[in-house]
């Protein structure tokens, strides 16, 4: 099997959702779900295309209550084309052709490399006319605004006179999340549909945020005899009359452009798009710029391994990182979606899933990693007023960001198990600050972008300290500081079982990246010119007093302990063990232990168990010195064993109920020398392409955990750490892994090539004119000059 191709070799309705979102195509301006052209939206099918930034509000009746949430637009459907042979024969539906057994055979081929989706489907009809489609489909990565697709129909025993009809769709809904449906879904109001030639072109406007899009369509056919254009009220098709001839194909091309009035340099969004797709070039013109954009970015995403399967999943999980934010992305003042552009899962809400999605970036595409940080830097103020209604100084981010950095969080959410609506309370997942404040300085320690730090970063990360400073309660009598009242990483448990009020005290993960954070902070200033260093004191009022309150607080946090373990919170030991045998043999997959229990009249918040990695997240973000440095400074016994038991202590108490979940495990047990790292791994890997959680990948897919298994690779794997000017090198690939190679940029070098084995380490630094690199592995260090090569033995 090709490392470079994702293929179905026959259709299976039931896997179309799945297939529809790892087959999705895009840009990072855009993106459109891989539905079948003649398809709708009816529980199988579900066509989507989303255009980054596009978010709309409305309000529902859920349980009694008004209920606003804020979504990305499905928008205008582009691709929607079918045909049918003679004006009387019927239109074209896969689905019929299969329930019928007209279906002869069936191909579905994403080809990763030139950002193609191809399906080739012969069939034949009550009169024994038997006909092969082939259809190409690609969302340029050259020209961020258009599409394409190529219809080639070929009669294999029949002559005669074909119709197709080629829709251009504004009656989409929101309505690709079962659990949504019930909720206002209706975004766009269709504000006019016109022609020009041979282009048709729909304006939309989404009715609360009143955000303008328009939808234009080129569709042309050189077997063309007539045309003519049929209107309904939020739609247009262009029908073509064609004639076809035994054995020679029909082809029919449809170009697509977007607009929208968020963009640049544009008069009005709909002139625009018609224009777009007016001087658009033939298919074939634009696929060969689209390839051509491609190569460029595989060239910089130089990941190998000797393990093919392994491989194609790594270039699947790149090929729609890289969908979803692009070098088109860095202007858009977008952030990075939970679940891409793929679906509408999550709401399209940004999370903090940029943790696992930054670090690939920051090492191949700097810009783009910048344009995500420069995405939380313009919403400071409102992370600020936030903070301010709550009574405390500094920025408080939210848990889900969309449009304008307002919480997004639901109050209520659906079990679907019970049906039950449920108060939500994941907003009070604070620590989401303290991963930007992290991303900020990894961020510049992969760069060395002092300009980012200066004007823009250090005040992220000061303020994010001053907020979780002031968020942190002196208690007398233990002289210690304490968080109360928050969610850690762990989601499922957000209250105590005894208590009415939601949150938890004293999360350790969020106690000891506050340290970790406000330990940065002070050192943030030292390594800004004096000038800004002055100007941000200034502008943040901040004064000696509180950078000593921040050096106090860091000491003094509070870290619970139980059974000589690190406490996920403050009581987290007096829970009750779970009866985690009873409850598999009852339910096979319990990933989604929260429903089962609360289905049950129970609920999570009474056991020691979680949906995915808490106290482990430590380990996952800081290195074993970095963790022990901070938890010897809180006055922590972090001896040998520590760390280790902890890690044993929570495995088994972990239902693994988020895709983030195997990989933070993988990358724990990759550096303890684990050899269970491989299978976690392999989890992750096939979490979306085999929708390991049951249907959760047709909603969209899971671009934190796609990212993370990449990054594992990179820094666990293969060692890299950024540590101050030091490029660190500690490979650790797995026995079933005997290769690896990779490129990166780092700090100005735009190739930096590394290859491992299991015996030596090979670094060599491509010739430029930047400076030269300090690399250093198991306490040796060399400086490498541009042009040179170093090699150390394992």
């Amino acid at each position: 099997m090709s490392r470079w191709l994702l293929s179905y070799d026959s259709y299976d309705p039931a896997a179309e959702g799945v297939r529809e979102a790892l087959c999705t195509l895009g840009n990072g301006y855009f993106a459109t779900r891989g539905a079948a052209p003649e398809s709708v939206a009816d529980g199988v099918h579900y066509p989507g295309t989303y255009v980054a930034g596009v978010y709309n509000r409305l309000t529902s009746q859920v349980a009694g209550r008004s209920v606003d949430n804020e979504d990305l637009v499905n928008t205008p459907d582009w691709t929607a084309l079918t045909f049918r042979i003679g004006p009387e024969g019927p239109w074209f539906d896969l689905d019929a052709a299969h329930r019928a057994g007209h279906l002869l055979s069936y191909r579905q081929e994403l080809d990763m490399r030139r950002g193609v989706l191809t399906r080739i489907v012969r069939l034949t009809d009550p009169a024994g006319r038997c006909t092969q489609i082939t259809q190409r489909r690609l969302v340029s990565m050259d020209q961020p605004h258009l599409a394409a697709m190529e219809t080639a129909v070929l009669p294999e025993n029949w002559s005669g006179p074909l119709q197709v009809r080629c829709r251009l769709d504004g009656r989409v809904r929101n309505t690709g999340v079962a659990r949504y449906r019930g909720l206002s879904n209706r975004h766009l109001e269709v504000d006019e549909i016109c022609e020009h030639g041979d282009v048709l072109c729909l304006r939309t406007t989404t009715v609360t945020s009143r955000i303008g899009v328009a939808t234009a369509v080129r569709v042309r056919s050189a077997a063309e005899t007539g045309r003519r254009l049929l209107r309904e009220p939020q739609a247009a098709t262009w029908e073509l009359s064609l004639d076809a001839v035994q054995g020679t194909p029909v082809t029919v091309e449809k170009v697509a452009a977007i607009a929208t009035s968020r963009d640049h340099a544009i008069e009005e969004c709909a002139i625009a798009a018609r224009r777009w797709a007016e001087r658009a070039g033939s298919f074939d013109e634009l696929l060969e710029r689209h390839v051509l954009a491609w190569d460029r970015l595989w060239r910089r995403c130089q990941i190998r391994v000797d393990h093919d399967d392994t491989q194609r999943i790594l270039n699947l999980h790149m090929f729609h990182l890289l969908q979803t934010v692009s070098e088109h992305s860095v202007d858009l003042d977008v952030g990075v979606p939970a679940r891409g552009l793929h679906g509408e899962a999550y709401r399209g809400h940004v999370f903090w899933d940029e943790l696992f999605i930054l670090p690939f970036l920051a090492m191949r595409f700097p810009e783009i990693a910048r344009a995500l940080l420069m995405y939380r830097w313009r919403r400071l103020p409102e992370a600020r007023w936030a903070a301010r209604r709550a009574g405390l100084r500094g920025a408080c981010y939210p848990w889900q960001s969309g449009s304008d950095g307002t919480e997004q969080t639901q109050r209520l959410h659906l079990n679907p198990r019970s049906g039950r609506w449920l108060p939500d309370h994941t907003h009070l997942q604070r620590h989401v600050g303290l991963a930007i404040a992290y991303n900020v300085w990894r961020f510049h320690e992969a760069t060395g972008d002092t300009e980012f730090l200066a004007e823009y970063g250090a005040e992220m990360l000061l303020e994010i300290a001053r907020y979780f400073a002031d968020l942190a309660v002196y208690n007398r009598v233990e002289d210690r500081y304490e968080i109360r009242g928050v969610m850690g990483p762990d989601e499922y448990h957000d209250a105590y079982p005894d208590r009415d009020e939601p949150g938890l005290d004293n999360n350790a993960y969020t106690n000891v990246m506050t340290a970790w954070v406000l330990r940065r902070a002070l050192e943030v200033l030292a390594l800004l010119p004096p000038e800004r260093e002055a100007e941000l004191r200034e502008d943040l009022m901040l004064t000696r007093g509180e950078l000593e309150h921040f050096e106090e607080v860091a000491r003094k946090l509070k870290v619970p302990f139980h059974d000589g373990v690190i406490s996920q919170f403050e009581g987290y030991g007096e829970l009750e063990e779970l009866d985690w045998e009873g409850y598999r043999a009852r339910y096979g997959d319990i990933r989604r232990l929260d429903r089962i229990l609360e289905a049950e009249g129970d609920t999570v918040n009474r056991y020691k168990a979680s949906k995915q990695p808490d106290v482990l997240m430590l380990c996952y973000l800081l290195s074993p010195g970095e963790l022990g440095s901070v938890l010897t400074g809180l006055g922590v016994d972090s001896g040998p064993d520590l760390i280790p038991r902890t890690i044993r202590y929570y495995l088994p108490r972990t239902c693994d109920g988020s895709s983030l979940s195997a990989v933070v495990h993988a990358w724990i047990l990759a550096r303890t020398g684990d050899a269970d790292s491989w299978r976690f791994f392999q989890e992750a890997l096939h979490s979306d392409i085999a929708d390991i959680q049951g249907g959760t990948t047709a909603e969209g897919i899971h671009l934190g955990a796609m990212a993370g298994t990449v990054d594992l690779v990179q820094r666990c794997y293969a060692g890299i750490s950024t540590c101050g000017d030091t490029l660190c090198i500690d490979p650790r690939p797995p026995k079933e892994i005997t290769a690896l190679r990779l490129g990166l940029r780092y700090r100005g070098h735009w190739g930096i090539d590394l290859a491992c084995d299991h015996e030596r380490l090979r670094v060599r630094v491509r010739p430029s004119a930047a400076s030269p690199i300090r690399v250093a592995h198991a306490g040796r260090s060399a400086v490498i000059d541009p042009g040179g090569c170093w090699e150390v033995p394992l």
